[in-house]
């Protein structure tokens, strides 16, 4: 289970960076949503995977 935090942490990261290009660039504001969007949805997915790791240890 901590390989999928990993893997989350490592896609946050690349979506951020991608982030980080398209506003450099002065893309267009629907591409820079969907990069924001991507870093989100991958903290949710990071917080809730942390909570269940946490949960499954405890058992």
């Amino acid at each position: 289970m901590k390989q999928t935090v990993t893997i989350l942490i490592s896609g946050i990261s690349l979506w951020f960076v991608a982030l980080v290009v398209e506003i450099a660039r002065s893309a267009p504001t629907n591409q820079i949503w969907i990069c924001l969007s991507g870093a989100l949805l991958g903290v949710l997915g990071l917080t809730y995977s942390i909570r269940r790791l946490r949960r499954e240890s405890k058992a």
